[in-house]
């Protein structure tokens, strides 16, 4: 059995997070356009979305905060050997 591992750079997750990012700002932009239309499954929805970018800026926020740590420990292991 053979698995498929894809690769994930930094450069990607950040692009794909602020392309993201920029598509819930232009849906509250098209909401608050039209606000005498809205209604309260539209602003449900978009509160969805947004705590959904919320959480995954957490999530890299989190995972850049793992990388500086095993980085700062290499570095610390190095200097006492």
């Amino acid at each position: 059995m053979t698995s498929q591992w894809g690769s994930v750079t930094f450069s990607t997750l950040i692009n794909k997070y602020v392309h993201l990012q920029s598509q819930v700002m232009s849906m509250v932009r098209k909401v608050a356009s039209r606000i005498s239309t809205a209604t309260p499954g539209r602003f449900l929805l978009l509160q969805y979305a947004m705590s959904q970018v919320t959480q995954i800026g957490s999530s890299i926020s989190n995972l850049l905060a793992q990388v500086q740590t095993v980085i700062n420990k290499t570095i610390s292991n190095q200097r006492t050997q």
